[in-house]
């Protein structure tokens, strides 16, 4: 079977371009989700996305939310905290950021760390943190910051982490399904991600991979989510075989099969096209006069955070709407005083679309009148 719908590049930092395989998917017969057979499903599927980072089912679990992203960081910052505890947010984009959001919106004892976006933080500061504030039981990062490309060090925070008795929660949405992970050599005790980033599948389900036994802990901790706290919805799942609260059906098929496609890819090539794709995106932007945000070797190989022109010409919305109507999708940035726009490797993408998308990107520059590229 196969359908006629017009094939969109999104570079933007997810939802992802899907395949035709995983939008049929979705074509499926009605059911209800309280279905056995759907509780089948989510089962052998919480048991894919732990193996994914390489985590033992003995140790590991892997619980479903409805929702974007974004429900994972209030149902880890809500459900993680112990009574008297303290998170430390290292906090370094606007991901981090929404983290420290959520402790003051739930009114939580933190400590917001922040430092340069356009940097890795500084361990040193971390280390000292955490030996002069006892009370943190958790520390909070997030593995790459999709607002500048910026790759964190979380296997060395971790460590720093464990070394100190604090659990680590790491927000891998950007990452999880592309850069391979091993959850436990990256010291990480929490993870999270969702469907239609890494997966390549649609909005609407998201999940986080975690500790079974310090979820289990977490039965005890002050209870500040009906909808998003996590040992809830593990336990419901545990002992009735099914989400607590309606699924998204269509969503979890797509997501079923995204996972088939994840595993007759491979992890290594997956990664392996991943990095083409960033390269052709990197080498595309600097052949044209632009200039990163920040610099190659810093980046997660994942997305380009790049500099508006100085060029009086440039307008961004312009060049997105040239780029947008003929089947590319640009974004713009997410660093408040930093004037960028961003290009990014997710998705059932390779080089011969980045190459397309640079053949477009340069008529638009014309287009718009804008000659030099320079920041």
């Amino acid at each position: 079977m196969s359908i006629n719908i017009k094939r969109n590049v999104l570079l933007n930092p997810g939802p992802a371009t899907t395949t035709d395989s995983v939008k049929l998917a979705q074509l499926v017969p009605d059911i209800c989700p309280r279905e056995k057979e759907f509780g089948d499903m989510l089962r052998a599927m919480k048991g894919d996305v732990v193996r994914i980072v390489h985590g033992d089912p003995e140790i590991y679990t892997a619980v479903f939310f409805c929702g974007s992203g974004t429900v994972n960081i209030d149902a880890a910052v809500s459900s993680l905290l112990p009574e008297g505890g303290k998170m430390l947010v290292i906090d370094n984009g606007a991901y981090s950021a929404r983290a420290a959001e959520a402790c003051r919106y739930y009114g939580l004892p933190h400590i917001d760390l922040e430092s340069s976006v356009t940097d890795i933080p500084d361990m040193n500061a971390i280390e000292k943190v955490l030996r002069s504030n006892p009370e943190i039981s958790t520390v909070y990062a997030c593995h790459h910051e999709t607002g500048t490309g910026l790759l964190n060090p979380v296997r060395e925070i971790g460590a720093l982490a464990h070394a100190c008795g604090k659990v680590f929660i790491v927000d891998t949405t950007s990452t999880y399904a592309m850069l391979p992970i091993d959850i436990e050599k990256d010291n990480i005790d929490f993870l999270m991600s969702s469907a239609q980033k890494g997966l390549m599948a649609v909005t609407g389900l998201s999940f986080i991979v975690g500790d079974r036994s310090i979820l289990e802990e977490s039965k005890s901790y002050p209870k500040r989510s009906y909808y998003c706290n996590l040992y809830a919805q593990y336990d419901f799942f545990e002992r009735q075989g099914e989400m607590h609260f309606t699924p998204p059906v269509q969503a979890v098929y797509a997501a079923r099969q995204a996972i088939a496609e994840y595993w007759g890819e491979g992890e290594e090539g997956k990664w392996a096209r991943h990095r083409r794709v960033w390269k052709a995106l990197v080498d595309g932007v600097t052949e044209l006069g632009f200039r990163m945000l920040i610099p190659e070797e810093k980046q997660a190989g994942l997305g380009v955070a790049v500099l508006y022109p100085a060029d009086p010409a440039w307008d961004f919305t312009k060049v997105h709407d040239y780029c947008y109507a003929r089947g590319f999708t640009i974004y713009p940035g997410k660093v408040a005083n930093l004037p960028t726009f961003r290009l990014c490797s997710l998705g059932a993408i390779d080089t011969p679309d980045i190459e397309a998308f640079f053949c477009v990107f340069k008529r638009a520059l014309a287009a718009c009148g804008v000659t030099s590229c320079a920041p």
